[in-house]
């Protein structure tokens, strides 16, 4: 990767939606050579997706919760157990192996406090295998980018 790329991946990341010409036009590039570094990029695996950044409150889910898992156990069983349930739960937008005191950080997103008891009566409570959950909600936010550097 180069500087160019570089150049076209700050632009994607700000607005995925520019058409070629817009792009090549911002990187000064021709379309051509402009649309053959994306799909380069796009065939490394650089970009990954194109998708649209929605906004949770008005999406209907303003509360934010981040929740510290500690399993029990670290056999298989529990682990593949407990990352499955992960990747089939909605609500749960990011899920991160951590060091440190417990073994999961998990993003969490909900309509309100109801159905985030919800949330943890039917889905965390009930996965096989959890030692300990502490949750902290968020009640603001400073800095929210999925724009790398």
């Amino acid at each position: 990767m180069d500087a160019k790329d570089r150049l076209i991946l700050r632009e994607l990341q700000r607005d995925g939606r520019l058409t070629n010409a817009e792009l090549a036009e911002r990187v000064n590039l021709s379309p051509s050579p402009c649309l053959r570094r994306v799909r380069n990029l796009e065939k490394a695996g650089v970009i990954d997706r194109y998708v649209a950044i929605v906004d949770r409150e008005a999406a209907g889910y303003p509360v934010t919760a981040f929740v510290q898992v500690t399993l029990a156990r670290h056999d298989r069983e529990v682990v593949d157990g407990f990352e499955k349930r992960v990747r089939e739960t909605p609500q749960i937008l990011t899920c991160h192996l951590m060091t440190g005191s417990s073994d999961y950080l998990l993003q969490i997103v909900v309509a309100g406090l109801d159905a985030y008891e919800d949330f943890m009566r039917e889905t965390l409570h009930t996965t096989p295998g959890i030692a300990t959950i502490n949750t902290s909600f968020v009640y603001g936010t400073v800095k929210d980018t999925v724009e790398l550097p």
